[in-house]
């Protein structure tokens, strides 16, 4: 008989803020596939002989390729097991479960999405920049700074015109090692050049560092600082919001109570 497989978001780091439902589903697995980002202390929920399959993923090392990810998930599903596919942050953001969905799909298997905390909400707020503020205008867009569609000339398929025009707020996950990139192209699409940027590394951890600039200046200050992923970037006025708030909510407050 054919098992389940849930596709899971693990958070932004801090295992406190793993959902009650992704908690009890990797304590039910009889599989546990996980990504780099997934804090470790998460993995230690997972029941007693739980297979543990590391799939992770970090800048230019790949353990297994994306297609190997997802035979191996229609594998254990086929053979009757409970297969927890353990993400960092939520599984549909830049998360390529839609991709592992499809083939479950396509397998006749059975799955469940369980959503989880995207870095890209928790990075801001967890360094004391609200996502939303009536004074910073009414949009918040989201990108991916570490692209896998070209355009057919092979370069970025963004739009960074539109993105340097549209207003509001701009969050960008994955794009440390192309920051320099992002900054210039937004800038040489029509961006203010003095709009405030705030990068978060390791949001919600103890380890949690930020750094502000613009979008002239935050890659030579990225690079002084050694700063590496991984991060989300902030772009825009709304980052000033972090001169007006007590930052109460600091790293060592996000430090797990486990």
């Amino acid at each position: 008989m054919a098992g389940i497989c849930y596709l899971t978001g693990a958070g932004p780091g801090n295992p406190d803020l793993l959902t009650m439902k992704a908690h009890r589903c990797i304590t039910q697995a009889d599989v546990l596939v996980y990504d780099a980002l997934v804090n470790r202390e998460i993995l230690t929920y997972a029941k007693d002989g739980c297979e543990m399959v590391d799939v992770g993923k970090r800048a230019k090392c790949h353990t297994m390729k994306q297609e190997e990810i997802n035979q191996l998930l229609v594998d254990r599903t086929r053979t009757g097991k409970v297969v927890v596919r353990l993400k960092g942050g939520d599984p549909m953001i830049f998360g390529r479960a839609g991709e592992e969905a499809a083939e479950l799909v396509k397998n006749g298997l059975k799955y469940e999405i369980i959503p989880g905390i995207s870095s890209a909400f928790a990075g801001p707020v967890s360094a004391g920049i609200p996502l939303t503020h009536r004074n910073h205008g009414a949009l918040l867009t989201i990108f991916s700074g570490h692209e896998g569609a070209k355009d057919p000339t092979g370069e970025t398929a963004l739009d960074y015109e539109l993105l340097a025009k549209s207003q509001g707020t701009k969050i960008f996950l994955m794009g440390v090692s192309s920051l320099r990139k992002i900054a210039n192209k937004l800038i040489d699409s029509g961006a203010d050049k003095d709009t405030p940027i705030a990068m978060v590394r390791w949001a919600t951890t103890p380890e949690q560092e930020t750094i502000r600039g613009t979008l002239t200046t935050i890659a030579d200050i990225a690079e002084a600082q050694d700063f590496k992923s991984p991060a989300v970037g902030i772009i825009g006025s709304i980052v000033n919001e972090m001169d007006n708030l007590t930052l109460s909510n600091t790293a060592e407050q996000f430090q797990s109570n486990t």
